[in-house]
């Protein structure tokens, strides 16, 4: 389990099954235009089917146990509010691994996923031991590209119809980070930026109190509303 105040990151188990399916339920068109979806088959290839929630949870269990995926659901306030899975794992040579995610409306824009996305970056670099994570979002993603954005990802450049999500093959950007540009740990840059610019904010707050610029480099991975 990861935690920092009001969120938490703990492994998704099958009992939450009613509180994943009415989050997702409540938010059918906030992610349906960023979740990932399955091609139509070719002549020669299997027919796929999406799965039920609990082949999912089978599925992202046997990942995990297999050392390539880090299935986790987000709570905030108590309440399971969305989903983050490092996933593509690969040891080696690279030890790196993508990041996908997913939020409830409701508690978009109070940083819930900004800390939750630093959160597991630092399980990544400092227990799992990976030494890059990178993050693939759809360039029309506003509220996830916002996200990388916060937290200082380097922006690496474009994947032509790289995933298919909505129906379609879609063209994805890419954002990473190794583990040398954060050796603070990313969730402590973040409390600082967070920090930073509430004080820029106050009242009287002159040009000084501005926060540092971050540059613009920042699931989808698929379904990354931020």
């Amino acid at each position: 389990m990861l935690v920092d105040g009001d969120v938490v990151l703990r492994p998704i188990r099958v009992r939450d099954q009613r509180a994943w399916r009415e989050v997702n339920r409540r938010n059918r068109d906030w992610l349906r235009p960023w979740e990932a979806t399955i091609p139509p088959p070719t002549p020669s290839g299997p027919i796929a089917h999406r799965p039920t929630y609990r082949q999912m949870v089978r599925h992202l269990r046997s990942e995990a146990n297999a050392g390539r995926m880090l299935p986790f659901v987000i709570e905030y306030q108590g309440r399971l509010v969305g989903q983050l899975t490092v996933a593509g794992i690969t040891w080696g040579s690279m030890c790196s691994g993508h990041v996908g995610y997913w939020v409830d409306q409701s508690v978009a824009g109070r940083g819930v996923m900004p800390t939750a996305v630093a959160l597991v970056v630092d399980h990544c670099f400092r227990t799992v031991g990976l030494h890059r994570v990178e993050v693939c979002i759809r360039p029309e993603n506003r509220p996830s590209r916002r996200v990388v954005e916060k937290l200082g990802f380097r922006e690496e450049g474009l994947r032509p119809r790289y995933l298919h999500i909505d129906g379609a093959w879609r063209d994805h950007m890419v954002f990473a980070l190794t583990a040398e540009e954060v050796p603070e740990g990313l969730l402590g840059r973040w409390r600082r930026a967070r920090s930073q610019s509430a004080s820029a904010e106050a009242p009287g707050a002159g040009p000084t109190g501005a926060p540092p610029h971050v540059p613009r480099n920042p699931q989808n991975t698929p379904g990354n509303p931020g």
